[in-house]
Protein backbone atom coordinates (compact mmCIF):
# COMPACT_ATOMS: atom_id res chain seq x y z
CA UNK A 1 0.00 0.00 0.00
CA UNK A 2 1.08 3.48 -1.02
CA UNK A 3 1.14 5.92 1.68
CA UNK A 4 2.59 8.76 -0.14
CA UNK A 5 0.42 12.11 0.15
CA UNK A 6 -1.40 12.09 -3.72
CA UNK A 7 -2.66 15.95 -4.73
CA UNK A 8 -5.38 14.19 -7.64
CA UNK A 9 -7.06 12.37 -5.10
CA UNK A 10 -10.16 13.72 -3.62
CA UNK A 11 -9.99 15.60 -0.30
CA UNK A 12 -11.66 12.98 1.26
CA UNK A 13 -9.31 10.26 0.22
CA UNK A 14 -6.16 12.73 0.76
CA UNK A 15 -5.03 12.08 4.61
CA UNK A 16 -1.13 12.87 5.45
CA UNK A 17 0.48 10.44 8.10
CA UNK A 18 0.48 11.12 11.28
CA UNK A 19 3.72 12.26 13.16
CA UNK A 20 4.57 9.46 16.02
CA UNK A 21 4.67 11.02 19.41
CA UNK A 22 7.65 12.91 20.85
CA UNK A 23 9.12 10.74 23.74
CA UNK A 24 11.91 10.45 26.30
CA UNK A 25 13.80 7.61 27.14
CA UNK A 26 13.79 7.21 31.01
CA UNK A 27 15.82 4.56 32.83
CA UNK A 28 15.21 3.58 36.79
CA UNK A 29 18.34 3.81 38.56
CA UNK A 30 19.08 3.44 42.73
CA UNK A 31 21.55 5.33 45.40
CA UNK A 32 20.68 2.25 47.65
CA UNK A 33 19.78 -0.94 47.22
CA UNK A 34 16.71 -0.80 49.86
CA UNK A 35 16.14 3.13 48.69
CA UNK A 36 14.05 4.82 45.98
CA UNK A 37 13.55 4.43 42.58
CA UNK A 38 14.32 7.87 40.92
CA UNK A 39 13.78 7.92 36.85
CA UNK A 40 16.61 9.76 34.63
CA UNK A 41 16.62 10.54 30.90
CA UNK A 42 19.04 7.96 29.63
CA UNK A 43 19.36 10.29 26.44
CA UNK A 44 20.94 7.68 23.21
CA UNK A 45 22.28 5.70 25.80
CA UNK A 46 21.55 2.01 26.70
CA UNK A 47 21.83 0.45 30.03
CA UNK A 48 21.53 -2.93 31.40
CA UNK A 49 19.95 -3.76 35.01
CA UNK A 50 22.56 -3.69 37.57
CA UNK A 51 25.02 -1.35 35.95
CA UNK A 52 26.79 1.87 37.44
CA UNK A 53 26.07 4.90 36.09
CA UNK A 54 27.06 8.93 36.82
CA UNK A 55 23.52 10.77 37.18
CA UNK A 56 23.14 14.49 37.65
CA UNK A 57 21.35 15.70 40.47
CA UNK A 58 20.74 18.94 42.53
CA UNK A 59 23.91 18.81 44.33
CA UNK A 60 26.01 17.19 41.71
CA UNK A 61 27.18 14.34 40.24
CA UNK A 62 26.08 10.96 41.76
CA UNK A 63 27.15 6.94 41.34
CA UNK A 64 23.90 5.03 41.40
CA UNK A 65 22.67 1.60 39.97
CA UNK A 66 20.17 1.04 37.32
CA UNK A 67 17.36 -1.11 38.15
CA UNK A 68 14.66 -0.72 35.33
CA UNK A 69 15.10 -1.33 31.68
CA UNK A 70 15.10 1.86 29.17
CA UNK A 71 11.53 2.89 28.27
CA UNK A 72 10.32 5.29 25.92
CA UNK A 73 7.25 7.76 27.61
CA UNK A 74 5.79 10.09 25.86
CA UNK A 75 6.93 13.85 26.29
CA UNK A 76 4.06 14.81 28.11
CA UNK A 77 4.64 12.14 30.63
CA UNK A 78 8.00 12.69 31.47
CA UNK A 79 8.10 15.62 34.63
CA UNK A 80 10.48 18.46 33.31
CA UNK A 81 12.73 18.69 35.71
CA UNK A 82 13.50 14.99 35.12
CA UNK A 83 17.65 14.80 35.11
CA UNK A 84 19.68 13.11 32.73
CA UNK A 85 22.39 10.14 33.25
CA UNK A 86 25.80 11.58 32.16
CA UNK A 87 27.25 8.48 31.50
CA UNK A 88 28.44 4.56 32.24
CA UNK A 89 30.11 4.56 35.22
CA UNK A 90 34.17 4.33 34.58
CA UNK A 91 37.28 2.91 36.45
CA UNK A 92 38.13 6.58 37.93
CA UNK A 93 34.53 6.76 39.24
CA UNK A 94 35.03 3.18 40.89
CA UNK A 95 38.32 4.16 42.19
CA UNK A 96 36.49 7.46 43.53
CA UNK A 97 33.89 5.86 45.37
CA UNK A 98 36.49 3.52 46.94
CA UNK A 99 38.14 6.49 48.14
CA UNK A 100 35.27 8.05 49.65
CA UNK A 101 34.60 5.21 51.36
CA UNK A 102 37.79 5.91 53.37
CA UNK A 103 37.29 9.01 53.99
CA UNK A 104 33.57 7.86 55.31
CA UNK A 105 35.15 5.17 57.67
CA UNK A 106 38.12 8.18 58.67
CA UNK A 107 35.06 10.52 59.27
CA UNK A 108 32.83 8.58 61.20
CA UNK A 109 35.57 7.12 63.35
CA UNK A 110 36.44 10.79 64.05
CA UNK A 111 32.83 12.07 64.66
CA UNK A 112 32.07 9.35 67.58
CA UNK A 113 35.75 10.58 68.94
CA UNK A 114 34.47 14.04 68.80
CA UNK A 115 30.41 13.58 70.14
CA UNK A 116 31.83 11.97 73.16
CA UNK A 117 34.60 14.05 74.20
CA UNK A 118 31.87 17.25 73.89
CA UNK A 119 28.99 14.66 75.41
CA UNK A 120 26.81 15.15 73.20
CA UNK A 121 23.19 13.28 73.58
CA UNK A 122 23.28 12.00 70.31
CA UNK A 123 24.27 8.63 68.16
CA UNK A 124 25.92 8.83 65.22
CA UNK A 125 24.41 6.24 62.41
CA UNK A 126 26.30 6.38 59.13
CA UNK A 127 28.62 8.98 57.07
CA UNK A 128 27.81 9.46 53.29
CA UNK A 129 29.99 11.29 51.02
CA UNK A 130 29.10 12.71 47.75
CA UNK A 131 30.81 11.49 44.92
CA UNK A 132 32.81 14.52 43.86
CA UNK A 133 33.45 14.85 48.03
CA UNK A 134 32.21 17.83 48.24
CA UNK A 135 29.69 17.28 50.80
CA UNK A 136 29.94 14.83 53.66
CA UNK A 137 26.05 14.28 55.05
CA UNK A 138 25.95 12.84 58.75
CA UNK A 139 22.83 10.84 59.77
CA UNK A 140 22.41 10.36 63.34
CA UNK A 141 19.72 10.04 66.50
CA UNK A 142 19.10 11.91 69.43
CA UNK A 143 15.95 11.56 71.59
CA UNK A 144 15.83 15.62 71.51
CA UNK A 145 17.15 18.75 69.92
CA UNK A 146 20.97 18.89 70.09
CA UNK A 147 23.01 22.25 69.53
CA UNK A 148 26.36 20.59 67.30
CA UNK A 149 27.22 24.41 65.76
CA UNK A 150 30.65 23.17 67.58
CA UNK A 151 30.74 19.65 66.39
CA UNK A 152 30.12 20.86 62.51
CA UNK A 153 33.35 23.29 63.08
CA UNK A 154 35.71 20.37 64.17
CA UNK A 155 34.17 18.32 61.47
CA UNK A 156 34.60 20.99 58.99
CA UNK A 157 38.58 21.75 60.61
CA UNK A 158 39.45 17.82 60.12
CA UNK A 159 37.48 16.99 56.70
CA UNK A 160 38.13 20.16 54.55
CA UNK A 161 34.55 20.12 53.27
CA UNK A 162 31.39 20.92 53.88
CA UNK A 163 29.42 19.48 56.07
CA UNK A 164 25.49 18.74 56.46
CA UNK A 165 24.15 17.18 60.18
CA UNK A 166 20.93 15.11 59.44
CA UNK A 167 18.69 13.89 62.33
CA UNK A 168 16.74 10.65 61.55
CA UNK A 169 13.96 8.73 63.72
CA UNK A 170 14.49 5.06 64.81
CA UNK A 171 12.77 3.56 61.76
CA UNK A 172 15.16 5.44 59.53
CA UNK A 173 17.71 3.85 61.62
CA UNK A 174 16.89 0.35 61.15
CA UNK A 175 16.85 1.00 57.86
CA UNK A 176 20.56 2.02 57.78
CA UNK A 177 21.73 -0.56 60.14
CA UNK A 178 19.82 -3.66 59.03
CA UNK A 179 19.35 -6.33 61.03
CA UNK A 180 17.33 -9.67 61.48
CA UNK A 181 13.41 -9.22 62.64
CA UNK A 182 11.42 -11.95 64.46
CA UNK A 183 11.05 -13.70 61.88
CA UNK A 184 14.69 -15.02 61.78
CA UNK A 185 14.62 -12.88 58.51
CA UNK A 186 16.58 -9.69 57.42
CA UNK A 187 14.51 -6.47 58.44
CA UNK A 188 12.09 -6.16 55.68
CA UNK A 189 12.98 -1.76 55.36
CA UNK A 190 16.92 -2.52 54.75
CA UNK A 191 16.32 -5.41 51.84
CA UNK A 192 13.30 -4.10 49.39
CA UNK A 193 10.67 -1.50 51.13
CA UNK A 194 11.55 1.81 49.66
CA UNK A 195 9.28 3.90 51.58
CA UNK A 196 7.36 2.81 55.23
CA UNK A 197 4.17 2.59 55.13
CA UNK A 198 1.73 3.58 58.09
CA UNK A 199 1.34 1.11 60.68
CA UNK A 200 -1.05 1.22 63.21
CA UNK A 201 -2.10 -0.78 66.65
CA UNK A 202 -5.20 -1.68 65.01
CA UNK A 203 -3.64 -3.75 62.45
CA UNK A 204 -2.19 -5.70 65.38
CA UNK A 205 -5.61 -5.75 67.00
CA UNK A 206 -7.71 -6.86 63.83
CA UNK A 207 -5.04 -9.57 63.21
CA UNK A 208 -5.73 -10.99 67.01
CA UNK A 209 -2.42 -10.58 68.10
CA UNK A 210 -0.75 -10.60 71.65
CA UNK A 211 -0.39 -6.69 72.55
CA UNK A 212 2.85 -7.30 73.70
CA UNK A 213 5.91 -5.16 72.53
CA UNK A 214 8.46 -7.85 71.93
CA UNK A 215 6.15 -9.96 69.88
CA UNK A 216 4.64 -7.11 67.55
CA UNK A 217 7.85 -4.59 67.90
CA UNK A 218 10.53 -4.37 65.16
CA UNK A 219 14.20 -3.51 65.66
CA UNK A 220 13.32 0.20 66.33
CA UNK A 221 10.71 -0.24 68.72
CA UNK A 222 8.01 0.52 66.20
CA UNK A 223 5.22 -1.81 65.42
CA UNK A 224 6.87 -4.15 62.73
CA UNK A 225 5.65 -3.03 59.07
CA UNK A 226 5.28 -6.65 58.01
CA UNK A 227 1.43 -5.91 59.84
CA UNK A 228 0.46 -3.71 57.35
CA UNK A 229 1.29 -7.01 54.67
CA UNK A 230 -1.95 -9.10 55.50
CA UNK A 231 -3.96 -6.04 56.99
CA UNK A 232 -6.69 -5.73 54.24
CA UNK A 233 -7.51 -10.08 54.06
CA UNK A 234 -8.02 -9.88 57.69
CA UNK A 235 -10.51 -6.89 57.32
CA UNK A 236 -12.43 -8.71 54.28
CA UNK A 237 -12.73 -11.52 56.67
CA UNK A 238 -14.03 -9.72 59.50
CA UNK A 239 -16.80 -8.33 57.58
CA UNK A 240 -18.79 -11.62 57.67
CA UNK A 241 -18.11 -12.24 61.39
CA UNK A 242 -19.72 -10.64 64.45
CA UNK A 243 -17.61 -8.37 66.81
CA UNK A 244 -16.66 -9.82 70.26
CA UNK A 245 -18.79 -9.23 72.99
CA UNK A 246 -21.63 -9.54 70.94
CA UNK A 247 -24.84 -11.28 71.50
CA UNK A 248 -26.20 -13.25 68.39
CA UNK A 249 -29.07 -15.81 67.54
CA UNK A 250 -27.96 -19.53 66.85
CA UNK A 251 -29.26 -23.21 66.89
CA UNK A 252 -27.76 -22.96 70.84
CA UNK A 253 -29.92 -19.93 71.52
CA UNK A 254 -29.23 -16.25 72.33
CA UNK A 255 -25.40 -16.67 72.78
CA UNK A 256 -22.71 -14.20 73.35
CA UNK A 257 -19.66 -13.86 70.88
CA UNK A 258 -16.49 -15.14 72.89
CA UNK A 259 -13.81 -15.51 70.30
CA UNK A 260 -13.52 -15.80 66.44
CA UNK A 261 -11.23 -18.08 64.21
CA UNK A 262 -11.05 -15.64 60.90
CA UNK A 263 -9.04 -18.49 59.55
CA UNK A 264 -11.50 -21.43 60.00
CA UNK A 265 -14.67 -18.94 59.88
CA UNK A 266 -15.74 -19.78 63.13
CA UNK A 267 -17.16 -18.64 66.11
CA UNK A 268 -16.93 -19.52 69.81
CA UNK A 269 -20.10 -18.14 71.60
CA UNK A 270 -21.02 -18.52 75.18
CA UNK A 271 -24.43 -20.57 75.40
CA UNK A 272 -26.99 -19.55 77.72
CA UNK A 273 -26.16 -22.78 79.90
CA UNK A 274 -22.36 -21.19 80.59
CA UNK A 275 -20.73 -23.13 78.24
CA UNK A 276 -18.42 -22.59 75.41
CA UNK A 277 -19.46 -23.79 71.60
CA UNK A 278 -17.45 -22.99 68.47
CA UNK A 279 -19.79 -22.87 65.91
CA UNK A 280 -19.44 -22.17 61.47
CA UNK A 281 -20.01 -18.46 61.07
CA UNK A 282 -22.71 -18.76 58.67
CA UNK A 283 -24.77 -20.57 61.06
CA UNK A 284 -25.24 -17.18 62.89
CA UNK A 285 -24.90 -14.84 59.90
CA UNK A 286 -27.94 -14.66 58.85
CA UNK A 287 -29.25 -13.82 62.48
CA UNK A 288 -26.73 -11.25 63.69
CA UNK A 289 -28.62 -8.49 65.31
CA UNK A 290 -27.45 -5.42 63.45
CA UNK A 291 -25.42 -3.77 66.13
CA UNK A 292 -23.57 -6.84 66.35
CA UNK A 293 -21.55 -6.05 62.47
CA UNK A 294 -21.00 -2.23 63.58
CA UNK A 295 -18.16 -1.21 63.17
CA UNK A 296 -15.51 -1.54 65.97
CA UNK A 297 -15.08 1.73 67.60
CA UNK A 298 -11.90 3.32 67.91
CA UNK A 299 -9.68 3.10 70.78
CA UNK A 300 -7.02 5.82 72.42
CA UNK A 301 -3.81 4.70 70.86
CA UNK A 302 -5.52 2.37 67.84
CA UNK A 303 -3.99 4.79 65.53
CA UNK A 304 -0.39 4.74 67.29
CA UNK A 305 2.88 3.03 65.93
CA UNK A 306 4.09 1.59 68.77
CA UNK A 307 3.75 0.13 71.88
CA UNK A 308 3.68 1.62 74.15
CA UNK A 309 3.22 5.07 72.79
CA UNK A 310 6.35 6.92 72.83
CA UNK A 311 6.40 10.96 71.45
CA UNK A 312 8.43 11.47 68.42
CA UNK A 313 11.57 13.51 69.40
CA UNK A 314 12.05 16.68 67.25
CA UNK A 315 14.13 16.76 64.31
CA UNK A 316 17.29 18.76 64.12
CA UNK A 317 17.95 21.27 60.51
CA UNK A 318 21.52 22.00 59.53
Amino acid sequence: MNDTFDPNLPPSETKPPEPAPATRKLVGIKYRSAGKTYYFDAGPLMFRIGELVIVETEKGLGLARVVTPVEARPVGEVPAETRRVIRKANWNDLERDRKNKERQADAFNFCCERIRERRLPMKLIQVEYFHDASKALFYFFAEQRVDFRELVKDLAHHLHTRIEMKQIGVRDEAKIMGGLGNCGEPVCCATFMSEFAPVSVRMAKDQNLAMNPAKVSGLCGRLMCCLAYEHPLYQEALRSLPRKGKRVQCAHGLCRVADLNIFKQTVVVETPEGSLVEIPAAEVQKNISPEAVEPLPVEPGDDADVLPEEKTPPRNRS
